[in-house]
Protein backbone atom coordinates (compact mmCIF):
# COMPACT_ATOMS: atom_id res chain seq x y z
CA UNK A 1 0.00 0.00 0.00
CA UNK A 2 1.36 3.14 -0.79
CA UNK A 3 2.47 5.34 1.42
CA UNK A 4 0.01 8.79 2.16
CA UNK A 5 0.93 12.05 0.58
CA UNK A 6 1.96 14.66 2.56
CA UNK A 7 0.06 18.02 2.21
CA UNK A 8 0.96 21.76 3.89
CA UNK A 9 -1.84 23.48 5.58
CA UNK A 10 -1.83 27.29 6.41
CA UNK A 11 -1.51 27.97 10.20
CA UNK A 12 -3.07 30.97 9.25
CA UNK A 13 -6.40 30.69 7.31
CA UNK A 14 -6.24 26.32 7.04
CA UNK A 15 -5.77 26.52 3.06
CA UNK A 16 -4.35 23.00 1.80
CA UNK A 17 -1.40 23.03 -0.94
CA UNK A 18 -0.30 19.92 -2.14
CA UNK A 19 3.62 21.62 -2.29
CA UNK A 20 5.81 24.01 0.20
CA UNK A 21 5.76 27.50 -0.63
CA UNK A 22 6.99 30.51 1.72
CA UNK A 23 3.98 31.92 1.00
CA UNK A 24 0.01 31.10 1.76
CA UNK A 25 -1.86 32.00 -1.91
CA UNK A 26 -4.94 31.97 0.08
CA UNK A 27 -4.77 34.50 2.72
CA UNK A 28 -1.20 35.62 1.42
CA UNK A 29 0.99 34.98 4.92
CA UNK A 30 4.40 34.55 4.43
CA UNK A 31 5.99 31.14 6.54
CA UNK A 32 2.28 29.98 7.67
CA UNK A 33 2.25 26.34 5.51
CA UNK A 34 3.00 23.67 7.81
CA UNK A 35 3.77 19.78 6.56
CA UNK A 36 1.10 17.50 7.56
CA UNK A 37 -0.09 13.99 6.90
CA UNK A 38 -3.78 13.74 5.58
CA UNK A 39 -6.30 11.45 7.69
CA UNK A 40 -5.36 7.68 6.22
CA UNK A 41 -8.26 6.74 8.21
CA UNK A 42 -10.48 7.79 5.68
CA UNK A 43 -11.38 5.49 2.71
CA UNK A 44 -10.36 7.44 -0.70
CA UNK A 45 -10.46 6.49 -4.12
CA UNK A 46 -12.13 5.01 -6.24
CA UNK A 47 -12.84 1.90 -3.74
CA UNK A 48 -14.73 4.31 -1.19
CA UNK A 49 -18.61 3.27 -0.90
CA UNK A 50 -20.29 6.28 -0.58
CA UNK A 51 -22.84 6.05 2.36
CA UNK A 52 -26.49 7.06 1.53
CA UNK A 53 -28.29 9.76 3.49
CA UNK A 54 -31.22 10.02 5.16
CA UNK A 55 -34.09 12.16 4.88
CA UNK A 56 -34.26 15.26 7.40
CA UNK A 57 -37.37 16.74 8.27
CA UNK A 58 -37.90 20.29 7.70
CA UNK A 59 -39.59 22.96 9.98
CA UNK A 60 -41.42 26.31 9.77
CA UNK A 61 -39.47 29.40 10.35
CA UNK A 62 -42.17 30.32 12.77
CA UNK A 63 -42.41 27.58 14.78
CA UNK A 64 -42.60 28.04 18.88
CA UNK A 65 -39.38 27.20 20.33
CA UNK A 66 -38.71 26.96 24.54
CA UNK A 67 -35.72 29.72 25.08
CA UNK A 68 -33.24 27.76 27.55
CA UNK A 69 -32.52 29.47 30.80
CA UNK A 70 -28.83 30.87 31.11
CA UNK A 71 -26.83 30.12 33.66
CA UNK A 72 -25.59 32.62 35.48
CA UNK A 73 -21.88 32.51 36.91
CA UNK A 74 -22.57 35.24 39.79
CA UNK A 75 -19.44 37.06 38.12
CA UNK A 76 -21.27 40.43 36.46
CA UNK A 77 -18.61 41.34 34.90
CA UNK A 78 -18.66 38.11 33.12
CA UNK A 79 -22.27 37.45 32.64
CA UNK A 80 -22.45 41.22 30.58
CA UNK A 81 -19.88 40.23 28.53
CA UNK A 82 -21.47 36.89 27.35
CA UNK A 83 -25.35 38.44 27.41
CA UNK A 84 -26.90 37.52 30.63
CA UNK A 85 -24.77 34.34 31.24
CA UNK A 86 -23.81 30.92 29.62
CA UNK A 87 -25.73 29.27 27.27
CA UNK A 88 -26.43 25.86 27.35
CA UNK A 89 -25.51 23.94 24.52
CA UNK A 90 -23.23 27.05 23.27
CA UNK A 91 -19.67 27.41 22.73
CA UNK A 92 -17.05 30.14 23.59
CA UNK A 93 -13.36 30.95 22.89
CA UNK A 94 -11.31 32.60 25.40
CA UNK A 95 -8.27 34.37 24.20
CA UNK A 96 -5.38 36.33 25.78
CA UNK A 97 -1.80 36.78 26.42
CA UNK A 98 0.10 34.66 28.50
CA UNK A 99 -0.26 35.65 32.21
CA UNK A 100 -3.15 38.00 31.43
CA UNK A 101 -5.59 35.67 33.93
CA UNK A 102 -7.96 33.46 31.35
CA UNK A 103 -7.55 30.79 33.65
CA UNK A 104 -7.35 32.62 36.84
CA UNK A 105 -11.05 34.20 35.68
CA UNK A 106 -12.36 30.49 34.58
CA UNK A 107 -11.64 29.71 37.87
CA UNK A 108 -13.08 31.96 39.67
CA UNK A 109 -16.32 31.31 37.52
CA UNK A 110 -16.20 27.70 37.62
CA UNK A 111 -16.36 27.65 41.56
CA UNK A 112 -18.95 30.23 41.42
CA UNK A 113 -20.95 28.30 39.49
CA UNK A 114 -20.28 25.01 41.51
CA UNK A 115 -20.74 26.82 44.56
CA UNK A 116 -24.24 27.17 42.93
CA UNK A 117 -25.43 23.70 42.29
CA UNK A 118 -23.60 23.30 38.95
CA UNK A 119 -22.12 20.60 37.86
CA UNK A 120 -18.63 21.90 36.67
CA UNK A 121 -15.48 20.21 34.59
CA UNK A 122 -12.04 22.01 34.59
CA UNK A 123 -10.10 19.94 32.16
CA UNK A 124 -6.78 20.90 31.97
CA UNK A 125 -4.37 20.28 28.98
CA UNK A 126 -1.57 22.57 30.81
CA UNK A 127 -1.55 21.90 34.33
CA UNK A 128 -1.42 18.36 36.53
CA UNK A 129 -4.50 18.35 39.31
CA UNK A 130 -1.78 19.26 42.13
CA UNK A 131 -0.91 23.07 39.96
CA UNK A 132 -4.40 23.57 39.65
CA UNK A 133 -5.46 23.19 42.98
CA UNK A 134 -2.55 25.03 44.37
CA UNK A 135 -4.33 27.82 42.26
CA UNK A 136 -7.56 27.60 43.56
CA UNK A 137 -6.20 27.95 47.16
CA UNK A 138 -4.47 30.68 46.45
CA UNK A 139 -8.04 32.46 45.17
CA UNK A 140 -9.64 30.90 48.18
CA UNK A 141 -12.19 28.65 46.15
CA UNK A 142 -10.39 25.23 47.06
CA UNK A 143 -13.72 24.22 48.95
CA UNK A 144 -15.91 24.37 45.67
CA UNK A 145 -17.34 21.23 44.06
CA UNK A 146 -15.21 21.17 40.94
CA UNK A 147 -14.32 18.16 38.98
CA UNK A 148 -10.58 18.17 37.85
CA UNK A 149 -8.91 16.01 35.16
CA UNK A 150 -5.93 16.73 33.68
CA UNK A 151 -6.15 14.83 30.23
CA UNK A 152 -5.30 16.24 26.59
CA UNK A 153 -7.18 13.59 24.31
CA UNK A 154 -10.21 14.80 23.13
CA UNK A 155 -11.94 11.29 22.97
CA UNK A 156 -11.10 10.48 26.69
CA UNK A 157 -12.43 13.75 27.48
CA UNK A 158 -16.04 13.26 25.39
CA UNK A 159 -15.90 9.29 27.45
CA UNK A 160 -15.51 10.34 30.30
CA UNK A 161 -18.32 12.72 30.20
CA UNK A 162 -20.54 10.88 28.90
CA UNK A 163 -19.80 7.94 31.29
CA UNK A 164 -19.54 10.40 34.51
CA UNK A 165 -23.03 11.97 33.65
CA UNK A 166 -25.53 9.90 33.21
CA UNK A 167 -28.79 8.59 34.65
CA UNK A 168 -29.63 11.91 37.57
CA UNK A 169 -27.05 13.44 36.24
CA UNK A 170 -27.27 14.07 32.35
CA UNK A 171 -25.22 16.21 31.68
CA UNK A 172 -22.43 18.72 32.80
CA UNK A 173 -23.42 22.63 32.91
CA UNK A 174 -20.05 23.85 32.44
CA UNK A 175 -17.22 22.37 31.08
CA UNK A 176 -13.79 24.71 30.43
CA UNK A 177 -11.01 23.14 28.38
CA UNK A 178 -7.46 24.74 29.45
CA UNK A 179 -6.01 25.04 26.22
CA UNK A 180 -7.50 24.18 22.96
CA UNK A 181 -3.99 23.88 21.82
CA UNK A 182 -3.10 21.28 23.92
CA UNK A 183 -6.09 19.04 22.52
CA UNK A 184 -5.27 16.30 19.91
CA UNK A 185 -7.65 13.48 18.02
CA UNK A 186 -7.08 10.18 17.49
CA UNK A 187 -8.31 10.51 14.12
CA UNK A 188 -5.77 13.28 12.88
CA UNK A 189 -2.10 12.05 12.58
CA UNK A 190 -0.56 15.18 13.36
CA UNK A 191 1.29 16.91 16.78
CA UNK A 192 -0.63 19.17 19.07
CA UNK A 193 -1.30 22.48 18.43
CA UNK A 194 -1.51 22.01 14.48
CA UNK A 195 -4.20 23.37 12.27
CA UNK A 196 -5.53 19.77 11.65
CA UNK A 197 -5.36 19.09 15.33
CA UNK A 198 -7.13 22.46 16.72
CA UNK A 199 -9.98 22.37 13.91
CA UNK A 200 -10.89 18.76 14.70
CA UNK A 201 -10.55 18.98 18.69
CA UNK A 202 -12.52 21.89 18.27
CA UNK A 203 -15.12 19.94 16.03
CA UNK A 204 -15.50 17.01 18.41
CA UNK A 205 -16.12 20.05 21.88
CA UNK A 206 -18.49 21.47 19.76
CA UNK A 207 -20.50 18.72 18.57
CA UNK A 208 -20.65 17.28 22.29
CA UNK A 209 -21.85 20.75 23.63
CA UNK A 210 -24.93 20.37 20.52
CA UNK A 211 -25.35 16.83 21.68
CA UNK A 212 -25.64 17.19 25.23
CA UNK A 213 -26.78 20.72 26.06
CA UNK A 214 -23.51 20.85 27.97
CA UNK A 215 -21.71 24.62 27.62
CA UNK A 216 -18.22 24.44 26.28
CA UNK A 217 -15.16 27.13 27.18
CA UNK A 218 -12.40 26.87 24.98
CA UNK A 219 -8.91 28.73 26.06
CA UNK A 220 -7.35 29.70 23.23
CA UNK A 221 -3.49 30.87 22.76
CA UNK A 222 -2.92 34.45 21.10
CA UNK A 223 -0.43 34.89 18.63
CA UNK A 224 2.33 38.23 18.44
CA UNK A 225 0.03 40.32 16.71
CA UNK A 226 -3.10 39.67 19.35
CA UNK A 227 -4.88 36.95 17.50
CA UNK A 228 -6.18 33.43 18.10
CA UNK A 229 -3.69 31.01 17.32
CA UNK A 230 -5.17 28.36 15.08
CA UNK A 231 -7.54 28.06 12.14
CA UNK A 232 -9.69 31.27 11.73
CA UNK A 233 -11.74 28.66 11.19
CA UNK A 234 -12.33 27.76 14.63
CA UNK A 235 -13.47 31.56 15.68
CA UNK A 236 -16.59 30.91 13.26
CA UNK A 237 -17.47 27.61 14.47
CA UNK A 238 -17.95 28.85 18.48
CA UNK A 239 -20.69 30.71 19.16
CA UNK A 240 -18.52 33.32 21.31
CA UNK A 241 -15.32 34.60 20.97
CA UNK A 242 -13.87 36.92 24.18
CA UNK A 243 -10.70 38.17 24.07
CA UNK A 244 -9.62 38.99 27.74
CA UNK A 245 -6.43 41.87 27.63
CA UNK A 246 -4.42 44.34 29.45
CA UNK A 247 -1.57 45.13 30.18
CA UNK A 248 1.30 43.23 32.60
CA UNK A 249 2.28 46.52 33.83
CA UNK A 250 -1.31 47.35 34.50
CA UNK A 251 -3.24 46.46 37.53
CA UNK A 252 -6.95 46.17 35.41
CA UNK A 253 -7.75 43.95 32.80
CA UNK A 254 -10.60 44.22 30.36
CA UNK A 255 -13.04 41.05 28.96
CA UNK A 256 -13.91 42.28 24.95
CA UNK A 257 -16.52 40.31 23.53
CA UNK A 258 -16.14 40.61 19.49
CA UNK A 259 -18.34 37.82 18.66
CA UNK A 260 -21.43 36.85 20.26
CA UNK A 261 -24.95 35.03 18.83
CA UNK A 262 -26.41 35.13 21.76
CA UNK A 263 -25.70 38.83 23.14
CA UNK A 264 -24.34 42.21 22.25
CA UNK A 265 -20.76 42.52 20.86
CA UNK A 266 -18.07 44.85 21.56
CA UNK A 267 -18.97 44.58 25.27
CA UNK A 268 -16.56 44.92 27.88
CA UNK A 269 -16.55 43.82 31.53
CA UNK A 270 -13.72 45.55 33.50
CA UNK A 271 -11.55 43.29 36.66
CA UNK A 272 -8.90 44.34 38.97
CA UNK A 273 -5.45 41.83 39.31
CA UNK A 274 -4.56 41.31 42.95
CA UNK A 275 -3.09 38.68 45.08
CA UNK A 276 -6.24 36.77 45.55
CA UNK A 277 -7.32 36.96 42.19
CA UNK A 278 -9.36 38.99 39.63
CA UNK A 279 -12.00 41.41 41.68
CA UNK A 280 -14.99 42.90 39.65
CA UNK A 281 -14.90 46.86 38.54
CA UNK A 282 -17.99 48.21 38.83
CA UNK A 283 -17.12 51.71 37.71
CA UNK A 284 -14.44 51.87 35.45
CA UNK A 285 -14.09 55.42 34.75
CA UNK A 286 -13.22 56.13 38.63
CA UNK A 287 -10.06 52.93 38.07
CA UNK A 288 -9.15 55.09 34.63
CA UNK A 289 -9.33 59.02 36.01
CA UNK A 290 -8.07 57.92 39.60
CA UNK A 291 -4.53 59.28 39.47
CA UNK A 292 -5.38 62.05 37.27
CA UNK A 293 -3.74 65.10 37.66
CA UNK A 294 -6.11 67.87 36.82
CA UNK A 295 -3.47 71.33 36.05
CA UNK A 296 -1.29 69.49 33.73
CA UNK A 297 -1.24 70.88 30.05
CA UNK A 298 -2.04 68.18 27.28
CA UNK A 299 -4.76 66.14 29.13
CA UNK A 300 -8.09 65.76 28.05
CA UNK A 301 -11.23 63.57 29.37
CA UNK A 302 -12.65 61.25 26.91
CA UNK A 303 -15.98 60.13 27.47
CA UNK A 304 -16.31 56.97 25.42
CA UNK A 305 -18.54 53.69 24.94
CA UNK A 306 -17.60 50.55 24.78
CA UNK A 307 -20.66 48.48 23.82
CA UNK A 308 -23.51 50.00 26.11
CA UNK A 309 -21.28 50.79 28.59
CA UNK A 310 -20.20 54.46 28.82
CA UNK A 311 -15.92 54.60 29.84
CA UNK A 312 -14.29 58.01 30.60
CA UNK A 313 -10.35 57.67 30.35
CA UNK A 314 -7.85 60.57 29.94
CA UNK A 315 -5.98 60.76 26.80
CA UNK A 316 -2.23 62.49 27.13
CA UNK A 317 -0.66 64.59 24.69
CA UNK A 318 2.61 65.73 25.06
CA UNK A 319 3.71 68.41 22.04
CA UNK A 320 7.66 69.43 22.33
CA UNK A 321 10.04 71.11 19.19
CA UNK A 322 12.29 68.78 17.32
CA UNK A 323 15.73 68.78 16.57
CA UNK A 324 15.51 66.42 14.11
CA UNK A 325 15.04 66.65 10.52
CA UNK A 326 11.81 64.02 10.81
CA UNK A 327 9.55 64.64 14.05
CA UNK A 328 8.84 61.61 15.94
CA UNK A 329 4.94 60.52 16.51
CA UNK A 330 4.69 58.05 19.26
CA UNK A 331 1.22 56.86 19.84
CA UNK A 332 -0.02 54.33 23.17
CA UNK A 333 -3.26 53.03 23.09
CA UNK A 334 -4.58 54.67 19.76
CA UNK A 335 -4.11 54.58 16.34
CA UNK A 336 -1.41 56.21 15.17
CA UNK A 337 -2.74 56.49 11.63
CA UNK A 338 -5.75 57.90 13.02
CA UNK A 339 -3.42 60.61 15.12
CA UNK A 340 -1.68 61.29 11.94
CA UNK A 341 -4.84 62.41 10.13
CA UNK A 342 -5.91 64.59 13.27
CA UNK A 343 -2.78 66.22 13.36
CA UNK A 344 -3.18 66.75 9.39
CA UNK A 345 -6.18 68.01 9.62
CA UNK A 346 -5.15 70.67 12.67
CA UNK A 347 -2.51 72.19 10.24
CA UNK A 348 -4.49 72.50 6.97
CA UNK A 349 -7.92 73.61 8.20
CA UNK A 350 -7.05 75.37 11.57
CA UNK A 351 -3.51 76.53 11.20
CA UNK A 352 -1.42 74.88 13.97
CA UNK A 353 1.63 74.11 13.03
CA UNK A 354 2.55 70.46 14.03
CA UNK A 355 5.27 69.94 11.54
CA UNK A 356 8.53 70.96 13.58
CA UNK A 357 6.97 69.15 16.88
CA UNK A 358 7.88 65.73 18.21
CA UNK A 359 4.41 64.24 18.87
CA UNK A 360 3.80 61.49 21.93
CA UNK A 361 -0.07 60.75 22.69
CA UNK A 362 -0.93 58.05 25.30
CA UNK A 363 -4.18 56.87 26.68
CA UNK A 364 -3.88 56.75 30.58
CA UNK A 365 -3.67 53.18 32.28
CA UNK A 366 -3.03 51.17 29.33
CA UNK A 367 -6.57 51.14 28.56
CA UNK A 368 -7.34 50.98 24.03
CA UNK A 369 -9.53 53.22 22.27
CA UNK A 370 -11.07 51.96 18.91
CA UNK A 371 -13.83 54.19 18.33
CA UNK A 372 -13.62 57.80 16.38
CA UNK A 373 -15.45 59.42 19.01
CA UNK A 374 -12.01 60.22 20.47
CA UNK A 375 -10.94 62.23 17.80
CA UNK A 376 -12.20 65.98 19.27
CA UNK A 377 -10.18 64.62 22.90
CA UNK A 378 -7.34 63.72 21.14
CA UNK A 379 -7.49 67.47 19.15
CA UNK A 380 -7.80 69.24 22.39
CA UNK A 381 -4.92 67.36 24.38
CA UNK A 382 -2.58 68.73 21.49
CA UNK A 383 -3.76 71.97 21.51
CA UNK A 384 -3.46 72.20 24.26
CA UNK A 385 0.07 70.74 25.76
CA UNK A 386 1.15 73.20 21.86
CA UNK A 387 -0.13 76.08 24.03
CA UNK A 388 1.39 74.89 27.44
CA UNK A 389 -1.95 75.65 28.66
CA UNK A 390 -5.08 73.01 30.66
CA UNK A 391 -7.64 72.30 29.82
CA UNK A 392 -10.81 73.29 31.97
CA UNK A 393 -10.45 69.86 34.87
CA UNK A 394 -14.38 69.73 34.73
CA UNK A 395 -14.87 69.03 31.09
CA UNK A 396 -15.26 65.93 28.64
CA UNK A 397 -14.66 65.69 25.09
CA UNK A 398 -16.21 63.24 22.43
CA UNK A 399 -16.70 64.09 18.33
CA UNK A 400 -15.59 62.50 15.07
CA UNK A 401 -13.64 64.81 12.85
CA UNK A 402 -13.90 64.54 9.71
CA UNK A 403 -10.68 65.51 6.91
CA UNK A 404 -12.59 68.88 6.08
CA UNK A 405 -12.25 69.75 9.33
CA UNK A 406 -15.73 69.74 10.36
CA UNK A 407 -17.05 67.86 13.67
CA UNK A 408 -19.78 64.49 13.12
CA UNK A 409 -21.91 63.61 15.82
CA UNK A 410 -21.70 60.17 17.47
CA UNK A 411 -24.02 57.96 18.60
CA UNK A 412 -25.98 57.69 22.56
CA UNK A 413 -24.17 61.45 23.51
CA UNK A 414 -26.41 61.51 26.43
CA UNK A 415 -25.25 58.17 27.92
CA UNK A 416 -21.77 59.59 27.48
CA UNK A 417 -23.22 63.15 29.29
CA UNK A 418 -25.03 60.63 32.49
CA UNK A 419 -21.38 58.83 33.21
CA UNK A 420 -19.84 62.02 32.60
CA UNK A 421 -22.57 63.84 35.47
CA UNK A 422 -21.96 61.03 38.37
CA UNK A 423 -18.54 61.48 38.03
CA UNK A 424 -18.48 64.76 38.62
CA UNK A 425 -18.09 66.45 35.11
CA UNK A 426 -20.07 70.03 34.63
CA UNK A 427 -19.07 70.91 31.26
CA UNK A 428 -19.01 68.88 27.98
CA UNK A 429 -17.82 69.70 24.36
CA UNK A 430 -18.73 67.56 21.52
CA UNK A 431 -20.25 67.76 17.95
CA UNK A 432 -23.33 69.45 17.70
CA UNK A 433 -26.56 66.99 17.43
CA UNK A 434 -30.30 67.49 16.80
CA UNK A 435 -30.89 64.11 19.06
CA UNK A 436 -29.65 65.28 22.37
CA UNK A 437 -31.79 65.47 25.41
CA UNK A 438 -30.72 68.34 28.31
CA UNK A 439 -28.27 66.67 31.06
CA UNK A 440 -29.38 68.73 34.74
CA UNK A 441 -26.48 70.22 36.28
CA UNK A 442 -24.03 70.32 32.66
CA UNK A 443 -23.00 72.82 30.84
CA UNK A 444 -22.88 71.63 27.29
CA UNK A 445 -20.58 73.31 24.39
CA UNK A 446 -21.79 72.27 21.05
CA UNK A 447 -19.13 72.28 18.07
CA UNK A 448 -19.20 72.13 14.23
CA UNK A 449 -15.73 72.38 13.22
CA UNK A 450 -12.56 71.75 14.77
CA UNK A 451 -11.55 75.36 14.18
CA UNK A 452 -14.06 76.87 16.81
CA UNK A 453 -12.36 74.35 19.50
CA UNK A 454 -9.23 76.05 18.83
CA UNK A 455 -10.43 79.08 19.18
CA UNK A 456 -12.40 78.44 22.47
CA UNK A 457 -9.20 76.66 23.83
CA UNK A 458 -6.70 79.40 22.44
CA UNK A 459 -6.36 83.02 22.24
CA UNK A 460 -4.20 84.26 19.17
CA UNK A 461 -0.20 84.52 19.98
CA UNK A 462 -0.60 81.72 22.62
CA UNK A 463 0.38 79.11 19.95
CA UNK A 464 4.12 78.97 19.09
CA UNK A 465 3.16 79.02 15.35
CA UNK A 466 1.46 82.05 15.41
CA UNK A 467 4.53 83.88 17.26
CA UNK A 468 6.56 82.59 14.49
CA UNK A 469 4.54 83.43 11.63
CA UNK A 470 5.08 86.85 10.01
Amino acid sequence: MAAPKTQFVCSGCGAVSGKWSGRCEACGEWNTLVEESPNTGVATGPGKVQRKGRIIPLEPLDGDTKDSPRIISKVAELDRVTGGGFVPGSALLLGGDPGIGKSTLLMQASAALARAGNNVVYVSGEEAVAQVRLRAQRLGVEKSPVQLVAETNVENIVTTLQATFKGDKKRPDLVVLDSIQTLWSDAVESAPGTVSQVRASAQAMIRYAKQSGACIVLVGHVTKEGQIAGPRVVEHMVDAVLYFEGENNHHFRILRAVKNRFGPTDEIGVFEMSDTGLKQVNNPSELFLGERHKAAPGAAVFAGLEGRRPVLVEIQALVAESSLGTPRRAVVGWESARMSMILAVLEARCGVRLGGHDVYLNVAGGYRISEPAADLAVAAALVSSLANKPLPDNCVYFGEVSLSGHLRPVSQASARLKEAGKLGFEQATFAKTSELAKTPGMRLNTLESLSDLVVDLVTPGELPSDKNDD
